[in-house]
């Protein structure tokens, strides 16, 4: 029903930025919650940053608050992760993903195929 393509992941210098997007096809784009989540080798997948359908309501991880910033589209059935001020510690393979219940703990329902970012010293 909803597949998800996220792109914009590349190197950077520390304190660099990126913007990470997720193009979504599918019809129901708007009724889902968005969000992101990576995943560092070595780690368990993290989840980052959500928002809701309507874009009104959002939550950030702490490590992120301030420093990313994520938004929707729903015109252009997009998604997409500023990421400023970024650390090395960032680097990871960034996932977008859409579900109905992210805001509550709720496994994803889409994810995208991940895209890698990369944060030099």
């Amino acid at each position: 029903q909803v597949q998800l393509v996220d792109s914009g992941g590349g190197l950077v210098q520390a304190g660099g930025s990126l913007r990470l997007s997720c193009a979504a096809s599918g019809r129901t784009f708007s009724s889902y919650a968005m969000g992101w989540f990576r995943q560092a080798p070595g780690k368990e997948r993290e989840f980052l940053v959500a928002i809701s359908w309507s874009g009104n309501r959002t939550f950030y991880i702490d490590s992120v608050k301030g420093r990313f910033t994520i938004s929707r589209d729903n015109a252009k059935n997009t998604a997409y992760l500023q990421m400023n001020s970024l650390k090395p510690e960032d680097t990871a393979i960034y996932y977008c993903a859409a579900g109905h219940g992210l805001f509550e703990g709720d496994l994803p329902d889409y994810w995208g195929q991940g895209t890698q970012v990369t944060v030099s010293s």
